[in-house]
């Protein structure tokens, strides 16, 4: 059964309901995916498959800014888990679209001006048409390998910490990710696992790692002479990087550029609207 997930925005529009006195409402129980109709009209909220939550539960996860709720056996408890290999926290970060992830508080997608489902689009459209073998070399939440794998003949996405996968699988936003036959998950280290694949397999790349003060090596000219390696002649890898118009954003992607253009690649452009640049085999 899917677990029941609830974030600030539908606590308070089920607060608000209450407070204005309608006796049922359309509440999404998995972050605006879907909705269902509920009952105001007593004590406590009814939600599916007898989970019941007080409304003083509902007004704590209202005043909850920065966290997403799963509900399960009666229980109510935020997204997060604390990674013994990475030692970092990862957490659910609701917006008013997709959710994105915090890695030790650090959002893995921008959410200014735009959400995370737009952000992994403008990713996507960067190297368009996916088709072909994908590669994914930062799963995250796995919405880059889920929007992928619509057009894709098939995507293999990487995620180095197990804990990001259980931030994943109680999101139901990434549902697809276990679900969906094109996609193939790898567990490991993107530099360690690029390096063990076969050559000229990928037509397309998706290089979206962490904060470069987090994964510096895959911002490296070794790793980026194995991405050329693992791809087919004619086909396009899109690096995300950041803001272009920071001054870190500038000089990131100034290294990045000279790296990718040693390592073989060519026709190097910056992409603005994604915050990344385009290169091509």
């Amino acid at each position: 059964m899917k677990p029941i997930v609830l974030s600030h925005y539908q606590a308070h529009e089920v607060l608000a309901a209450k407070r204005n006195g309608m006796g049922s409402m359309e509440v999404s129980l998995d972050l605006g995916l879907s909705t269902i109709t509920l009952s105001l009209s007593s004590g406590e909220l009814q939600l599916l498959d007898d989970e019941i939550l007080t409304w003083e539960t509902i007004e704590d996860i209202d005043k909850s800014t920065s966290s997403c709720y799963v509900i399960e056996n009666g229980t109510v408890r935020p997204i997060q888990f604390y990674s013994e290999l990475t030692q970092r926290v990862y957490s659910l970060y609701p917006t008013r679209s997709a959710p994105t992830m915090l890695i030790s508080g650090i959002p893995m997608h921008r959410i200014k001006d735009t959400d995370p489902h737009e952000d992994t689009l403008e990713k996507v459209r960067a190297v368009k048409p996916l088709v072909g073998q994908v590669l994914d070399t930062a799963t995250g939440l796995g919405y880059t390998a889920i929007e992928a794998a619509r057009t894709a003949e098939h995507v293999t996405t990487i995620e180095l910490d197990p804990a990001a996968l259980n931030v994943c699988r109680l999101n139901p936003w990434s549902r697809d990710l276990f679900e969906n036959p094109k996609i193939t998950q790898v567990v490991g280290d993107s530099f360690e696992v690029v390096a063990s694949m076969e050559a000229g397999r990928f037509t397309r790349v998706i290089h979206d790692p962490p904060a470069f003060s987090l994964a510096g090596d895959l911002y490296s000219g070794e790793f980026y002479r194995e991405l050329y390696r693992v791809m087919r002649n004619r086909s396009q890898v899109f690096h995300y990087i950041g803001d272009p118009e920071s001054k870190s954003g500038r000089s990131i992607t100034a290294g990045v550029i000279r790296r990718l253009e040693e390592a073989g690649f060519r026709q190097v452009r910056r992409v603005p609207r994604a915050f990344g640049v385009v290169a091509m085999k």
